[in-house]
């Protein structure tokens, strides 16, 4: 795909943009439990039941109850405003996590852990559709609107980099259970602080504007293919989380599970910095079929891997695939959804990442039990391939509606309908 090194406003001077940093710093930190909330819960229920199906059935409840309450954390917040979606959410979340910690090292049996694992999931702050809200805000009108797009994609990449490492990092170093503590640690400060910040948040829609702002982004046919896409992404996330964990433990080296998935994680970062950074001449449908075809191609050599090296190559092109899908999904949001619904198609598609990282923990968990040390990587080939086929048969869906039958664009013309 050829592509041109942008005019548009670069970086830095979005960075500059004044009041920004009041939202960016506690919204990273916020946005993490995302990224570290599977993995934390996978290698403590691992530590305490001995399982890797157990492990991956916990963590598929938090990722299930999280794909579907996430939608509906968007609406709230879109009707009676962030804070008050966040302040509650948070302090649910840290004592919810804190229970999942404590049955569990309690050796607690696996419904309890489930009982646990639905508040936890459910209760997961959406800070990084809230953060793109507060993007629209502070810049309307302005050139940087798409240079904000951009990096907020790049900043759910270093989410995913980060998150995953640090809870590696914390439960194989210093505790099984350090990560999902610092993980519940994480959402109470960093939402609090985010919540606090209440001059950056959009306005509450008026009553005249409610039923225009509120109607379902599902209503678009393109945004129910990019959720497909987007389970696809996701079953990569969770069949690497749990199969790279049980390949280095069956060759004997546990300590290269985070070398091997931060390559992995270097290539996601890599790829997605560059394209965030660059202006593709071609259109951001061919781009999303293109990129998902690489990502495809990659997973699907991850379960033929059988030394390190392979291993470690395999997983930085993958990485440097789902970059910039993801980049490209989040941009179709803006062309295909009117702008008051493009909240919650933004948890949609978070959701959706949630719910097929949480299918591919659960069977790649009982692959890698019932079979090789390495099998749950068929996880992501069977996911990747499943969603592909899916996009390239959709993919005309993915069109932008022509601009005057578009709904909710604000001022300007509507074709006229019947009311009771």
């Amino acid at each position: 795909m050829a592509s041109t090194v942008t005019s548009r406003p670069g970086y830095g001077q979005l960075l500059r943009t004044r009041g920004v940093w009041t939202f960016l710093l506690p919204g990273f930190a916020a946005r993490q439990p995302f990224a570290m909330l599977t993995i934390s819960i996978v290698l403590l229920v691992r530590h305490t039941t001995g399982s890797y199906g157990a492990a991956g059935a916990a963590a598929a409840v938090t990722g299930v109850s999280m794909a579907l309450f996430a939608p509906y954390s968007g609406r709230l917040a879109d009707r009676y405003g962030q804070r008050a979606v966040l302040l509650p959410g948070v302090l649910v979340h840290t004592l919810s996590g804190l229970t999942l910690t404590a049955l569990a090292l309690a050796h607690a049996p696996l419904w309890a852990l489930f009982a646990a694992a639905v508040p936890t999931g459910a209760s997961v702050p959406q800070i990084g559709p809230m953060v793109r809200a507060r993007w629209g805000v502070r810049l309307q009108g302005s050139p940087l609107q798409t240079t904000a797009a951009a990096f907020e994609s790049v900043t759910d990449e270093l989410t995913f980099v980060f998150g995953p490492l640090l809870a590696t990092a914390l439960c194989t170093a210093l505790h099984p259970a350090a990560g999902l503590l610092t993980e519940a640690s994480l959402t109470l400060v960093g939402g609090l602080l985010f919540a606090a910040q209440k001059s950056t948040q959009p306005t509450v829609a008026t009553a005249g504007h409610a039923r225009v702002r509120h109607a379902s982004a599902l209503r678009v046919p393109g945004v129910r293919v990019l959720i497909v896409t987007f389970l696809g992404i996701g079953s990569v996330f969770g069949g690497m989380q749990v199969s790279l964990a049980a390949f280095t433990e069956s060759i004997g080296e546990p300590g290269l599970n985070g070398v091997l998935y931060g390559v992995f994680a270097a290539g996601n970062m890599l790829s997605g910095v560059v394209c965030g950074a660059v202006a593709w001449k071609a259109a951001p449908r061919q781009r999303l079929l293109v990129g998902y075809a690489a990502l495809a191609l990659t997973a699907s050599g991850l379960w033929a891997a059988h030394s390190v090296p392979v291993l470690a190559g395999l997983g930085l092109l993958v990485g440097m695939s789902i970059a910039p899908t993801l980049i490209t999904g989040y941009t179709l949001v803006d062309s295909l959804v009117p702008a008051g619904a493009r909240t919650e198609a933004f948890t949609w598609l978070t959701g959706a990442v949630a719910l097929g990282q949480a299918a591919a923990v659960t069977i790649a968990g009982q692959l890698e039990d019932r079979f090789w040390g390495g099998a749950g990587f068929l996880v992501p080939m069977g996911g990747t391939l499943l969603a592909l086929a899916t996009l390239v048969a959709l993919r005309s869906r993915l069109a932008a509606p022509p601009r005057s039958r578009t709904v909710a664009r604000g001022v300007g013309h509507r074709v006229p309908v019947t009311v009771d």
